[in-house]
């Protein structure tokens, strides 16, 4: 199930006072507490887009990514998995800080929020990779989950309030380029988020019946918000065109960074005072809720 949120135009929106700051609709709502996860469409302008993925591309022709004061997950012919990218860029600064998505953001943790990672995935289909044997008798997709994972759990990393689910951890995926069913597309396996089952016992579970796998479709501009505690996954790509995501995760302001986001000072001291709180979190566990 997608949801279309009001279309993004060339201009950024602005975020002003509570009245006017953007929320999820009762449907919106309803999809997160239920799957997990929720598709927002047509929330990045093709303005955008070409910046992010302009200062990407930039970053995978750079010879000495440390250099430049980002870490490598992986990188290869066919792959790259980057992090810490918002002082390398404007344009990727932005993303983090968009004003249609914090508030979102927000709602799902239930506070105020901290940035606490940034990363993007480049790649595209493997060449040395064996071809794909057609779906099995019955089966109803081809997903191919790379690795299926979560960043918090159920129970330690979420908790209910006010009639609805919320999770400490939680993440945007902003699609940058279309994907399709061949195309890489993040697998999840939706009500999984609200699960005390042991992780490995999901997946197996899952892999028994890929009816209960889903793999996100998603035009350009659209972004995924979901649950650190959904387990999910990369995909495969199988078919002919490269794939470009930005991930960004966000916790309460009080909780750390992933181990290599953490801001310069000289950078956060730079920021606009209304964006210092979100790239230098707090120590105070009194929580702007």
């Amino acid at each position: 199930m997608t949801t279309t949120p009001q279309k993004a135009t060339d201009e950024q929106p602005s975020v002003g006072d509570a009245a006017e700051r953007p929320r999820l609709t009762p449907a919106q709502r309803l999809h997160l507490d239920v799957y997990g996860f929720v598709l927002l469409e047509n929330v990045l302008t093709q303005h955008e887009i070409a910046r992010i993925k302009d200062a990407l591309y930039r970053l995978k022709a750079e010879p000495d990514l440390a250099a430049r004061g980002v870490y490598v997950n992986s990188r290869s012919a066919h792959f790259l998995s980057i992090g810490h990218l918002v002082e390398y860029d404007q344009a990727l600064l932005d993303y983090a800080a968009h004003p249609a998505l914090v508030p979102l953001v927000e709602e799902l943790v239930g506070g105020r929020v901290r940035l606490e990672e940034s990363e993007a995935i480049i790649n595209r289909r493997d060449p040395e990779a064996p071809d794909e044997p057609g779906p099995a008798s019955g089966s109803r997709n081809r997903v191919q989950p790379l690795g299926f994972h979560t960043g918090a759990r159920h129970g330690w990393g979420t908790y209910s309030a006010d009639h609805h689910f919320h999770c400490l951890f939680v993440k945007t995926l902003a699609y940058l380029t279309d994907v399709g069913p061949d195309d890489g597309g993040t697998a999840v396996i939706p009500g999984s988020h609200r699960l005390g089952w042991p992780e490995q016992d999901i997946i197996d579970a899952a892999r028994e019946d890929d009816r209960l796998i889903h793999q996100v479709e998603a035009s350009a501009g659209s972004v995924l918000l979901f649950a650190e505690s959904l387990v999910h996954s990369s995909t495969a790509v199988r078919g002919d065109r490269e794939r470009a995501v930005m991930i960004c995760g966000y916790t309460p302001p009080m909780m750390r960074v992933w181990p290599g986001n953490e801001p310069s000072p000289e950078f956060v001291a730079s920021l606009p005072e209304h964006q210092r709180p979100l790239l230098g979190g707090g120590d105070s566990w009194p929580w702007g809720r």
